[in-house]
């Protein structure tokens, strides 16, 4: 639910937008959009190091007295956390001038807008320990659903605001206000309803103890910050490295559907990678080895054949959905959707690692990846503006994750690493063809560009990959070929 509803905040919206801001200011929202979702990604790797630990003390005797402790004592940390993003955030926005770095000094209310989103979005940070509690508990859901109602009252709140003022200040306000009325409730009321046993206010936390909790995040942290916070401070990047307003625009929304797909992949990942930490802690080698190999052919097949479709229609939906206001660029849209899909095995392999305590190896890899980023950012994007960023960040997932995380996994946890391997990309790459023939198809079948021939033309490929993976639905070939996957 709330992949989707992150999706409505720019499929759903941006036409919108488009039309009663124009794209000017359309850019300055999502640079302010980027800035507040950067400020989010500053969790210091807390949110997974103490969902760890929560999970630690379930199969204790006294689980309930430990998590109150744990959790008075993390909640302190976060509160610094914010108070020391609130005083840097306030040092920055005095020192500089953000209209005029950014390039948005036509732009009315730039400043204050920028201002409340990134100050308001700190004070969210908090939440994220709750969040982890309730995952640990077994009730992650009940935490999404409230999420998702406050991201969608506050979708609400931002067309109406809009619709009656077309001022950037008001929606921004009204995007704010959804995020920390749903953190307030989480923390103030939600939490103490499930979690009883949590009364009380923080007690004091030594130094010694807040240097071993912020040591064992910190692999987490630099996670966080290179599979989300890289991705919003690219459109920063474009901001202040090139001068087209429209191509901050145009890399948000191409990055919109990458997003999406790396969005489900961590979705079809996480429960596997779940039962895959649980048979690593007891030392299930059998059950692990063939879950791995089970689970990440799945998982990267599934999201194959997601692209092979994203990849057949994405221009004809762009143009639909920006009538034509924001230029399409087919060479960073195949940058974007087929680097995505080639990484999904890493993506895969970090949730396993992410579950496995292996903070180590996330570490370097992930360090290894923000370096080159970086590296080449510096360079590429004044040079090819949103191209530069999508080299830049797609370079990262495939010589960091790919070739270091996935390779090493690879190699550590299965019996014929190289077979698999081959059979894996090999099936990926038959399974996007085959996903661009059918395409290429159903254009021929359904001609035209208006929205009622793209969703006849989407009916047809559906129809058509239907057809073709009916022998899928044969359990007796199912379990063959899976059995057959090396591992």
């Amino acid at each position: 639910m709330l992949v989707l509803l992150a999706l409505t905040q720019q499929i759903v919206l941006i036409p919108f937008f488009l039309r009663y801001l124009g794209h000017e200011t359309l850019s300055a929202w999502l640079t302010i959009f980027a800035a507040g979702s950067l400020v989010q990604a500053a969790d210091p790797g807390l949110h997974v190091w103490s969902l760890n630990r929560f999970l630690s003390f379930k199969s204790r005797d006294d689980a309930d007295r430990r998590t109150r402790r744990y959790f008075a004592g993390v909640l302190l940390l976060f509160i610094g956390v914010v108070g020391g993003l609130v005083s840097v955030i306030g040092i920055l926005l005095m020192l500089a001038n953000p209209a005029s770095v950014l390039g948005f000094r036509s732009e009315p209310g730039f400043d204050m807008a920028l201002a409340i989103v990134m100050l308001g979005l700190a004070t969210t940070l908090p939440a994220n320990l709750a969040s982890s509690l309730f995952r640990a508990r077994g009730l992650y859901g009940r935490v999404a659903a409230v999420q998702a109602w406050g991201t969608g009252l506050g979708q609400v709140a931002q067309v109406i605001a809009v619709f009656l003022t077309g001022n950037l200040l008001m929606v921004a306000l009204a995007f704010v206000a959804g995020q920390v009325g749903v953190s307030a409730f989480i923390l103030f009321s939600d939490l103490k309803r499930h979690f009883p046993f949590l009364g009380g206010l923080p007690r004091r936390v030594s130094w010694r103890w807040a240097r071993a909790q912020f040591t064992g995040a910190f692999p987490f942290g630099v996670m966080n910050f290179a599979e989300v916070g890289m991705s919003y401070l690219s459109v920063l990047l474009i901001g202040a490295l090139v001068s087209d307003r429209a191509a901050i625009a145009q890399w948000v929304l191409t990055r919109t559907v990458a997003n999406f797909l790396r969005a489900l992949c961590y979705q079809f990942s996480l429960p596997i990678a779940a039962e895959l930490g649980h048979d690593h802690a007891v030392g299930a080698r059998d059950s692990l080895r063939a879950l791995y190999a089970k689970g990440l052919f799945i998982v990267t097949f599934t999201v194959s054949l997601i692209t092979g479709g994203l990849l057949s229609f994405w221009r004809e939906f762009f143009e639909l959905w920006t009538a034509g206001a924001i230029p399409y660029d087919a060479t960073l849209a195949v940058m974007l959707i087929g680097g995505t899909c080639l990484v999904t095995p890493a993506t895969f392999a970090m949730s396993y690692a992410s579950y496995s305590d292996r903070g180590r190896l996330l570490l370097w890899t992930k360090s290894l990846q923000i370096a080159i980023f970086f590296g080449l950012a510096v360079f590429l994007i004044p040079a090819l503006g949103p191209l530069g960023a999508a080299i830049s960040l797609t370079s990262g997932d495939i010589l960091a994750q790919l070739g270091v995380l996935f390779s090493f996994l690879l190699i550590q946890t299965l019996q014929h690493p190289f077979r698999h391997a081959v059979l894996l990309f090999g099936m990926m790459l038959a399974v996007v063809a085959a996903g661009l023939a059918m395409g290429m198809v159903a254009r021929y079948a359904m001609p035209g560009t208006g929205f009622v021939d793209l969703v006849l033309q989407c009916s047809v490929w559906l129809a058509g990959m239907a057809l073709i993976s009916s022998p899928l639905a044969r359990t007796g070939l199912r379990n063959k070929l899976i059995r057959s996957i090396p591992h």
